[in-house]
């Protein structure tokens, strides 16, 4: 399936923009959710139906289960993938916008690729860190200036938390790079995910025990959408993906995501559009383009030579 993938990139990239399309609708709902629920509490609504959906699918096409010295390693990727990734940035939210979170959390790139760089030993080129470097100043462009000076405590605070989510997931994409591409992408979404939740749940019993939850139309739909297709579906073609193609390119395209963030954060919630955010987005874009453009060029006259 990989290699299939990987020679129609066509796919690979459908795939991709389907993904961030996706994730960033999703941070609409994560955000609207905490009119009904507590950050943990809704993390552990959804990612229980996400494992929920994973697990009955890996029961219903009869595979086998991990080996027994797996089990570590997706315990591992569980807890930084989904325990402190979605447990930090659930309660970061309650002090930061749905649009500039998901900007911090896709900071991601930046740490994947110098993990990618320094563990995985993999290759960076001239064309792809340039595209990269553009790519996180179209990050700090949409933050703006307010990151550098004195704000809200409240607000540094969340902003804090939701970077080291997303230092602790790119840690989770080089550990399954290194103990678990051997496993299919479905057992590692249904495990990690599985065990992330435990995580969530303990950490919903100590902060949030007795608040009040509301389950209506609304805030049902929201751990539907964000649990079945942000998260089962999601992290699922993710790990597809991680697989067939190097994790710098699939990281940095990444970086799409908190541009529809954005966007439909401004479009649904009403959160303010600015200049800013309108230049970063395009150095967003402009830099995944050269990363590509000029990555592949490179590629092609190595092969050609």
């Amino acid at each position: 399936m990989g290699n299939s993938l990987l020679k129609n990139r066509w796919i690979v990239w459908t795939l991709i923009l389907l993904i961030t399309i996706i994730w960033g609708y999703a941070w609409v709902f994560m955000k609207a959710s905490l009119n009904f629920m507590g950050p943990f509490t809704f993390s552990a609504f959804r990612f229980g139906t996400g494992a929920a959906v994973l697990l009955l699918a890996v029961w219903l096409l009869k595979k086998a289960k991990p080996a027994r010295n797996m089990w570590k390693h997706l315990i591992i990727v569980g807890i930084l993938q989904t325990t402190i990734v979605f447990t930090f940035v659930m309660y970061g939210m309650q002090f930061v916008d749905a649009g500039k979170s998901s900007v911090l959390l896709y900071s991601m790139p930046l740490w994947s690729s110098i993990f990618a760089v320094k563990i995985l030993g993999e290759e960076i080129t001239g064309g792809k860190f340039l595209g990269l470097v553009v790519g996180m100043l179209g990050l700090v462009t949409i933050l703006g200036w307010d990151i550098f000076f004195v704000q809200d405590p409240a607000t540094i605070f969340g902003e804090l938390l939701i970077i080291v989510a997303a230092v602790s997931w790119a840690g989770a994409n080089v550990y399954y790079r290194l103990k678990l591409e051997g496993m299919t992408q479905l057992q590692v979404s249904a495990y990690q995910m599985f065990f992330g939740t435990i995580g969530i749940v303990i950490a919903t019993l100590f902060a949030e025990w007795g608040d009040p939850i509301r389950l209506t139309g609304e805030s049902v739909f929201y751990i539907l959408f964000t649990g079945v297709l942000a998260s089962a579906l999601c992290f699922t073609v993710w790990f597809v993906l991680l697989s067939i193609i190097d994790m710098v390119t699939a990281t940095l395209s990444t970086l799409l995501v908190p541009v529809f963030g954005l966007f439909f954060g401004w479009w649904i919630l009403g959160e303010e559009l600015t200049n800013g955010i309108l230049i970063g987005s395009a150095m967003i874009i402009a830099g995944i383009a050269v990363a590509q453009v000029f990555g592949k060029r490179k590629v092609e006259q190595t092969a050609e030579t």
